[in-house]
């Protein structure tokens, strides 16, 4: 390489460095995230339906503080999860965990569902499979005699 190249080379790789200096997550960032995300999977105590990282009640501020503190001390995610169920029980968790009656609530609507969806597939079936009746000569004699009758009666 000639002298000319080697200060864009240079100029390359520091713009390169402090991109990745910039856009590397620190620990705290981690951190803030893992926070997030177990408080995004915690059910609030005292709101209806949202989440303790989505709520601004007292009761989830304390919660997300407390998984912040957690974290710090270096538990696990499962940890940290599986304390707040042990403290409040599977009710704390917005999604439940796949066993015992919460399995059942899950996937009893869909068996129920795919069953009569398959009872009707079956009745309609069935129905294409019966054979038509068609008119016999007899059948269509007496509906001519009917029909002439009706004529006379007029």
């Amino acid at each position: 390489m000639t002298g000319r190249v080697w200060p864009w080379v240079a100029l390359g790789v520091l713009v390169v460095a402090v991109v990745g200096i910039l856009v590397w997550p620190n620990g705290s960032e981690r951190r803030a995230e893992r926070a997030h995300s177990i408080a995004a999977e915690l059910k609030c105590l005292e709101c209806q339906g949202l989440s303790v990282a989505d709520s601004s009640a007292p009761t989830s501020k304390a919660i997300r503080a407390d998984i912040r503190r957690q974290i710090a001390a270096g538990r696990s995610d499962e940890e940290i999860r599986q304390s707040y169920v042990e403290r409040y029980g599977e009710e704390i968790l917005l999604q439940p965990q796949g066993s015992g009656i919460s399995l059942i609530v899950w996937v009893l609507p869909v068996v129920v569902i795919a069953a009569g969806a398959t009872g009707i597939w079956f009745t309609l079936s069935r129905n294409r499979r019966e054979p038509r009746l068609h008119a016999t000569d007899a059948d269509v004699t007496l509906v001519d005699r009917e029909r002439a009758a009706g004529d006379t009666r007029e």
